[in-house]
């Protein structure tokens, strides 16, 4: 399927009533009001959740089971010939990526934003094992549909392990490689005790919009909050209120038994691509850390020694440091942040 030109996705989200004015109040208070007010727009498949980008499906069986697997496809209106894949992060959707997309899309970068199976406006299927390789997998395939045969691989937070993975199994694919604090720089199966998926579904569903928010402030923003960050934290305060909730709640714990237990570090050296890191030094985020102790959770996350060594660990590898920065550059320091990765782009 081809990539929609630029112009004509404006023209088509207007005509369609896909684009709208954010309301004036998005505080996460205003948010939970909204997700009970609206409940197919924080459903388990965001039925009323506007993208940035038209939305299309690619369906296919897995597991013995059919799934859609949602996806933004959007090319410049003055291509460059080279394509971007834009990688999520566990507690997002490819939605997040628009303030990326769009100065690439002007750069005339054609640029793939999925979401992963189990995430976004994708299939959340239960009966299922969620796999970091699977995933890679499944956005090899949409590459392939979509005829993009090389894509500069962009990957942020669990989508960084997903991105690690890609490039890895589908190096064929791959013309570059960035990870944006990514998650699974270290194995923490090594220091953590695993949880049961009962446990971790008792948590998921325990979670309201509030401690959402007090997550991200506390391991993203070093305990501090702006209107900016709301936008940020809507989808995952939104589906605390969710009409879909249990469903969601229990995705979301297998999600996170994935990446704990499946990790990519090892596999590090075997990147053979130009891979450049971009990393806030002021990240701790590490799955598990609320089960060691204080003295090992000190240990966990610290992006500023982690950077350094998954560079190291990575043949060729690049890294650009931003101190103070926490586990979303893109939205605390997005100008360093930009500069950063159009910069590697350009130099490839």
């Amino acid at each position: 399927m081809r990539a929609l030109p630029l112009a004509l996705i404006f023209l088509t989200s207007s005509a369609m009533g896909c684009a709208s004015t954010p309301p004036e109040d998005t505080s996460p208070v205003s948010i939970q009001v909204a997700a009970q007010e609206t409940g197919s727009r924080f459903d388990a498949r965001l039925t009323g959740f506007e993208y940035p980008f038209p939305v299309e499906m690619m369906t296919f069986d897995t597991q013995g089971i059919s799934v859609e697997m949602a996806y933004m496809d959007v090319a410049s209106e003055q291509p460059n010939g080279q394509t971007v894949l834009l990688l999520h992060g566990k507690n997002f959707s490819g939605a997040y990526w628009e303030s990326t997309a769009r100065p690439l899309l002007a750069k005339g970068y054609r640029v793939v934003m999925p979401d992963q199976i189990g995430f976004g406006k994708s299939s959340k299927p239960l009966a299922y094992k969620y796999t970091i390789s699977e995933m890679a997998d499944q956005t090899s395939a949409l590459l392939t549909k979509l005829g993009v045969e090389k894509a500069h691989v962009v990957g942020h937070s669990m989508g960084g392990m997903i991105a690690a993975r890609f490039v890895i199994d589908h190096a064929n694919q791959a013309q570059s490689l960035t990870l944006v604090n990514p998650i699974g720089l270290e194995d923490w199966q090594k220091v953590v005790p695993a949880a049961t998926l009962d446990q971790l579904i008792a948590g998921e569903m325990k979670k309201t919009g509030e401690d959402v928010k007090n997550y991200m402030k506390n391991v993203y923003f070093d305990g501090k909050w702006k209107p900016e960050y709301d936008e940020l934290a809507e989808l995952q305060v939104g589906w605390a209120t969710s009409p879909d909730h249990e469903t969601l709640a229990k995705v979301g714990a297998m999600t996170s038994e994935m990446v704990f237990t499946q990790p990519v570090v090892q596999d590090f050296p075997k990147i053979a691509v130009p891979t450049f890191l971009i990393i806030g030094t002021r990240d701790r985020t590490a799955i598990g850390r609320d089960r060691v102790s204080p003295e090992v959770r000190e240990t966990l996350g610290r992006y500023d020694q982690l950077g350094l060594k998954t560079r190291d660990a990575i043949p060729g590898a690049e890294l650009v440091e931003l101190e103070g920065i926490g586990h979303a550059p893109q939205v605390e320091a997005y100008d360093a942040y930009w500069t950063a990765l159009s910069g590697f782009l350009a130099r490839q």
